[in-house]
């Protein structure tokens, strides 16, 4: 019920209603067929009980009828006997071929008996028609006379036999349906309540989602018409329009309340300027203080570079060579991470960057790192986006090969595909489990609307997933690991040259 509910709350209205007509309409037609069924029931299986009782009768009747009527009609000459014989005989006729001779209808015995009575009457009809033509042209021996008597018992016999098994069957399917007859009332009141509860918490998920939701707006309309624009958000669950429209109301409300509460500060500060002028001149020296501070905060990056310059070159004129190339991509990094603005940068001075952060590395862990670039492209004319290698190199040496005793490698692999550039960043390092995998590939793709966890992806490797996706259409970032074997970050980008 949970899913449904959920389900439920991220469709649109139009949706909504579109899914209740449908639900309703699927509701009434359920209740259509199974009133179609119950007829069914009432109507054409006791039906078919009723027919094949009559029809046997019949069969019964018109041969005793028949019977009688062959007596008079053979000893008597008058045109009126003639008359009613051979509607008699008709009658005859008509009731034993008027059921039909199916199996699948009459089952195994009924048919045997069926398919016998109708043979023994097509010889009764010619035996019967040859002994009324010789006795009337009085040629007739009386032992013919008497078969055909024998015929209309033989015939009698199998019609009784008939309308014994037709009942006992009728009987048979009536009992069988009768236990169906007698649930039929529960069955209407089960399906009745069925029908009745689904309906019922349909209606409550609308009424829910739609009406509850604008009569909490309609409530803190009047609210806000009294001058109370600090009241508790409009909380619901829906996803919808009204979601959107609830949404954008509360943003309204706190944007509308923030600017009044402004309004009302800015006048108790312009009352408190004009009632008290020493305020005045402390607020701006507290301006002044600010701005000092500002100034500083521009001074402290030239002041780092210059200071760093000046030790690389005292380091120069003592001859410490490794100490001064430490300096310089130490210098190299600040300058670049501090002073670069723009989103894109040559895929050369990202490679730079990468090699002196990773130079600043092996001179920290020594022999136990190493490092590799495979760049299959020119790196002065392909762009990239800035700040791109160096969050990502960061967590290899810091998850992946720090942790092993050993050490390990960490390799950055460029290369071109058509219009898109490959790039895979990786290590030899630790790796990581199927279950952090998928962890981290779930809060990737989350999108942006969802908050990732940096105790599971980290702030770096989610700026540079998003960057890339909001930055390229057709943009992947994406992470392979395995246990004991390292991690590899692929990303594709379409190429994009200098010129563009």
């Amino acid at each position: 019920m949970k899913k449904i509910r959920t389900f439920w709350e991220t469709l649109t209205i139009k949706n909504k209603i579109k899914y209740f007509t449908v639900s309703v309409f699927i509701a009434i037609l359920a209740a259509i067929m199974f009133d179609a069924w119950i007829v069914k029931l009432f109507m054409m299986d006791f039906n078919d009980i009723m027919v094949d009782n009559a029809g046997s009768g019949m069969i019964v009747n018109a041969i005793d009828r028949e019977t009688e009527v062959f007596d008079a009609y053979v000893h008597s000459s008058d045109p009126a006997n003639s008359a009613e014989w051979d509607e008699v005989v008709k009658s005859t006729h008509d009731a034993i071929y008027g059921v039909p001779l199916s199996y699948n209808h009459l089952g195994p015995e009924r048919y045997a008996i069926l398919q016998s009575l109708q043979t023994a009457y097509e010889t009764y009809c010619s035996y019967r028609n040859q002994v009324i033509t010789d006795y009337q042209s009085e040629s007739i021996y009386i032992d013919k006379l008497y078969d055909v008597y024998s015929m209309q018992s033989y015939l009698a016999l199998y019609a009784q036999r008939f309308v014994d098994a037709t009942m006992t069957e009728g009987n048979a399917r009536y009992l069988e349906l009768t236990p169906l007859v007698l649930s039929v009332p529960f069955l209407v009141a089960a399906f009745g309540i069925v029908l009745f509860i689904v309906i019922i918490q349909i209606s409550k998920m609308m009424n829910r989602s739609i009406t509850e939701p604008v009569l909490k707006l309609a409530s803190s309309s009047r609210k806000i018409a009294a001058n109370d624009f600090f009241i508790e958000d409009v909380e619901v669950q829906n996803q919808d329009e009204i979601g959107d429209l609830v949404t954008a109301f509360n943003k309204m409300k706190f944007a509308t309340g923030e600017y009044i509460k402004a309004l009302e500060e800015k006048r108790e500060a312009l009352d408190q300027l004009h009632a008290q002028e020493l305020e005045t001149l402390e607020i701006e020296k507290q301006l002044e203080t600010m701005n000092l501070e500002l100034l500083k905060s521009q001074i402290n990056p030239h002041f780092l570079f210059n200071t760093l310059n000046v030790i690389a070159g005292m380091a120069n004129l003592e001859d410490a060579a490794t100490t001064e190339q430490m300096i310089e991509a130490l210098s190299s990094l600040f300058r670049y991470n501090l002073k670069t603005q723009a989103k894109e940068a040559l895929l050369s001075q990202e490679l730079k960057v990468s090699r002196d952060y990773m130079y600043l590395q092996k001179m920290r862990f020594g022999g136990r790192v190493e490092f590799e670039v495979d760049c299959q492209v020119d790196e002065n004319s392909v762009i990239v986006p800035t700040f791109t290698f160096q969050p990502i190199l960061e967590n290899a040496i810091i998850h992946g090969i720090s942790p092993k005793v050993e050490g390990g490698k960490v390799f950055i692999r460029i290369r071109q595909q058509d219009d898109i550039l490959l790039i895979d960043v990786g290590d030899t390092g630790v790796g990581m489990d199927k279950e952090t995998l998928d962890s981290i590939r779930k809060q990737l793709a989350g999108g942006e609307d969802i908050a990732l966890d940096a105790d599971i992806v980290g702030i770096g490797l989610g700026n540079i997933n998003r960057r890339i996706k909001a930055m390229y259409t057709g943009s992947s970032f994406e992470i392979e690991s395995e246990l004991g074997k390292g991690t590899i970050v692929k990303i594709k980008l379409p190429i994009k040259g200098a010129g563009d």
